[in-house]
């Protein structure tokens, strides 16, 4: 699972290269094509590293690459 985690993170991070480095959470989700959690388990482990910024709050949230 760790593995899986890891390789989601690296589309999230090309996924937001290719979209201005900003994303929504739900934008994420749906142009990834995997499943709630584990795009969610793959954003905490970007946001631990210091590879993104989380702003706004709940439903509204932003995704952003870290500078």
């Amino acid at each position: 699972m760790i593995t899986k985690i890891g390789l989601v993170a690296g589309e999230i991070w090309e996924y937001l290269e290719m979209n201005n480095n900003t994303a929504d959470m739900d934008e994420i989700i749906q142009g990834l094509g995997h499943g709630r959690d584990l795009v969610l388990m793959s954003i905490g482990w970007l946001s631990r590293e210091s590879h993104i910024l989380l702003e706004g709050e709940d439903a509204n949230l932003t995704i952003k690459l870290s500078s």
